[in-house]
C-alpha cells in the first residue's frame, strides 16, 4: 500500500502531484536543490529536503541522493513526474531494489521503448504500422543504402532518445554523410550513445498521440487522442484533444493500435503511443512515451478522468476502475506552455525576478504553474513557467476561450512566449485546423505584423507618445499613466491597447 509519496521533480509538476496526493490522503515529499529552496512545489509540500546543488546532474538526476532521501522521509513510492528520471529504466529498477514503489511503467518496458531502434524491431514484429526506414542503428554505409531503397528525403534520429537531438533532415545523397556525422556526434553528447537509424520522412505530417493506461492485473485501455502538430524545432507548443481531423472509427484504429503497441511492450501505468498521420489519414508509429506526458491535462478535461489519481491507483495495485466502452470524450481543449523565453530573441531563455504576475481565471480555464511573484526563475532548468489549459463544447469556444485567458494573463519582470500564442490563436490556419508539424515555422517565417490583439507596432509609439505629450500640459496624472502603458507595453500583456485608450481619453 502507498504510505507516503516523494516526488522526485520540480516546478509544475511536481505541485501537480503534491495536490493529487493531498486529495488522496497520502503526505508529499518534496525534494530541491539549492537554488529550488523557495521554489513553490518546496512551499507546498508537506516535508522537503534539499538533494544539491543547481546542476541538475547533481541533483534531481543523482539517483542515489534521490533514494537516500526517500528512505530518510519513509517515503515508500517515487512519482517521477516528467523528465529528469521519469524515463530512466536504471532508476525504476533502482527503486524496485530498494524496496520503493516506482510510479511508472517496469523498467523492462522502459528499456525497450527507450531504444527507439529495439522499439521500432518489437512493433515491427507486432505488425504496428511503421514509417520506412531501418529497424536498426546503422553505419554510414548502410544508411546510404536504406535512403536509397526508401527514397528521399530522410531522417537521421538519435536511437537513445528525442525531443530534437540527434536529428537531422536530408534531402539528398551528397547531404547525408555530413548529416549522418553530425546526428551521430549530437546524440553521443546528450545521450551518452552515438546510435542513429534512418526513417522516410513524411512532408507536412500531423503529430497525433494516443494516451494509453494499463494496471497490473492485464487491463488496458485508450482513452483518446491529442493533436500535437504545433511544434517548434521537433518540441510541442501548443496541444488539443480531441485531434480536429480524427473521426470516430479512426480513433478506434489508432487506439487499438496503441494498446497492441502497449501490450507488446509488457506495458502498465500512463504512457503515450505516438503516430504521424500523413494527408491520406494513414498514421505510423513514431515511438512511445513511458511516462506521464505535459499535455496530460487536455485529456483529463475532456475524458473527465484524473491520471495521477489512476497513476498511484494502478500503482497500488488496483485494477482499472472502467471498461474501454466506459470513456466518453466531451468537449474540446486546449493548452499553453508557457515558457521564460523570448520570441523576439530567438526564443533565448529569460531567467529572472516575476516581479508581477496576474493569472487567469473564470469558467473552462486551469492553470498549472510552478512559480509565484517574487519568485526568481532558474537559468539552470528548462523554462517552462505554466500549463495553460481551457475547456469549452467545442473546438472554436475553446479557441476563444483560450485568447480571453492569455489576455488576462501578465508575467512582468522576465520575457515569456505569450504574445507568440496571441499570433498563433488568431492564425487563420490554426482556426481552420490545417496545422502540420511545419506549420509554425511557416507562421514565424511570415512578417509579424499584429502584436497581441491586432495593433500595429507603430501605433503602440503613437499611442506612448501622446500620453507622454500628455503629461507635460497639466495633467498630473499623465505621467504615472504614461508609465503605466510603457511599462504594460515592454512586458508584452495584451491588455495594452485597451488600457493605453482608456488612460488616452481620461487625459
Amino acid at each position: 500500500m502507498l504510505k507516503k509519496i516523494l516526488i522526485a521533480n520540480r516546478g509544475e509538476i511536481a505541485l501537480r502531484v503534491i495536490r493529487a496526493c493531498r486529495e488522496m490522503g497520502l503526505p508529499a515529499v518534496a525534494v530541491y536543490s539549492d537554488v529550488d529552496r523557495a521554489a513553490a512545489h518546496v512551499l507546498e509540500a508537506d516535508e522537503a529536503y534539499p538533494i544539491g546543488p543547481a546542476a541538475a546532474t547533481e541533483s534531481y538526476l543523482n539517483i542515489q541522493r534521490i533514494l537516500e532521501t526517500a528512505s530518510r522521509s519513509g517515503a515508500n513510492a517515487i512519482h517521477p513526474g516528467y523528465g529528469f528520471l521519469s524515463e530512466n529504466p536504471k532508476f525504476a529498477r533502482a527503486c524496485s531494489e530498494a524496496g520503493i514503489k516506482f510510479i511508472g511503467p517496469p523498467a523492462s518496458a522502459m528499456e525497450l521503448m527507450g531504444s527507439k531502434t529495439r522499439a521500432r524491431q518489437s512493433m515491427r514484429s507486432a505488425n504496428v504500422p511503421m514509417v520506412p526506414g531501418s529497424a536498426r542503428g546503422l553505419t554510414l554505409a548502410e544508411a546510404l543504402e536504406t535512403a536509397a531503397q526508401t527514397g528521399y528525403p530522410v531522417m537521421i534520429k538519435a536511437a537513445a532518445g528525442g525531443g530534437g537531438k540527434g536529428m537531422r533532415l536530408v534531402r539528398n545523397a551528397e547531404d547525408l554523410p555530413a548529416a549522418f556525422t553530425a546526428a551521430c556526434s549530437e546524440a553521443q553528447r546528450a545521450f551518452g550513445d552515438s546510435e542513429v537509424y534512418l526513417e522516410k520522412f513524411i512532408e507536412n505530417p500531423r503529430h497525433v498521440e494516443i494516451q494509453v493506461l494499463g494496471d497490473e492485473h492485464g487491463n488496458m485501455v485508450y482513452l483518446g487522442e491529442r493533436e500535437c502538430s504545433v511544434q517548434r524545432r521537433h518540441q510541442k507548443v501548443i496541444e488539443e484533444a480531441p485531434s480536429p481531423v480524427v473521426d470516430e472509427a479512426l480513433r478506434r484504429r489508432m487506439g487499438e493500435i496503441a494498446v497492441q503497441a502497449a501490450r507488446t511492450a509488457g506495458y502498465t501505468n500512463a504512457g503515450t503511443v505516438e503516430f504521424l498521420l500523413d494527408a491520406d489519414k494513414n498514421f505510423y508509429f513514431l515511438e512511445m512515451n513511458t511516462r506521464l506526458q505535459v499535455e496530460h491535462p487536455v485529456t483529463e478535461l475532456v475524458t473527465g478522468l484524473d491520471l495521477v489519481h489512476l497513476q498511484m491507483q494502478i500503482a497500488n495495485g488496483e485494477k482499472l476502475p472502467f471498461r474501454q466502452e466506459d470513456i466518453t470524450l466531451r468537449g474540446h481543449a486546449i493548452e499553453c506552455r508557457i515558457y521564460a523565453e523570448d520570441p523576439d530573441n530567438n526564443f533565448f531563455p529569460s531567467p529572472g525576478l516575476i516581479t508581477k504576475l496576474r493569472q487567469p481565471s473564470g469558467p473552462g480555464i486551469r492553470e498549472d504553474s510552478g512559480v509565484y511573484e517574487g519568485w526568481r526563475v532558474p537559468l539552470e532548468y528548462d523554462p517552462m513557467l505554466s500549463k495553460l489549459i481551457v475547456h469549452a463544447s467545442d473546438r472554436s469556444s475553446a479557441i476563444a476561450r483560450m485568447k480571453r485567458a492569455l489576455n488576462e494573463y501578465f508575467i512582468g519582470g522576465i520575457k515569456t512566449n505569450l504574445t507568440l500564442f496571441r499570433r498563433i490563436l488568431a492564425d487563420p490556419d490554426f482556426v481552420a485546423a490545417r496545422v502540420d508539424t511545419g506549420f509554425l515555422d511557416r507562421m514565424l517565417a511570415a512578417p509579424a505584423t499584429t502584436p497581441g490583439d491586432g495593433a500595429s507596432l507603430t501605433e503602440i509609439a503613437a499611442l506612448s507618445a501622446a500620453l507622454f505629450a500628455a503629461a507635460g500640459n497639466g495633467n498630473n496624472n499623465g505621467g504615472e499613466s504614461s508609465r503605466s502603458v510603457s511599462r504594460t507595453a515592454a512586458n508584452e500583456n495584451n491588455g495594452w491597447k485597451r488600457t493605453a485608450r482608456v488612460e488616452a481619453l481620461q487625459s
